[in-house]
């Protein structure tokens, strides 16, 4: 029996920046039309890309950062409470 392999499709979280989606996928919009099928892909997580859902690199020119889930809220400097 021959069976074809293929690798297991892998998503990193990129520090400050899009999630990289490396192995076969299939991308489509909410009505089904195919926008995309790369082998690699970014996608946008600072929501400020102009060609959303990827990735345009936006996120460094406004300073886009993550933290860690388990991470305290970040403080709101100029009234002393948090964001959320």
């Amino acid at each position: 029996m021959n069976q074809s392999h293929q690798p297991a499709t892998q998503i990193v979280a990129c520090p400050d920046g899009p999630l990289l989606i490396r192995g076969t996928v299939e991308i489509v919009d909410p009505d089904g039309e195919r926008l995309s099928t790369h082998r690699t892909i970014a996608l946008c997580r600072c929501g400020v890309s102009a060609i959303k859902p990827f990735c345009d690199g936006t996120h460094k020119l406004v300073g886009f950062h993550t933290r860690r889930p388990d991470a305290p809220p970040p403080l709101d400097s100029a009234h002393g409470r948090d964001y959320e």
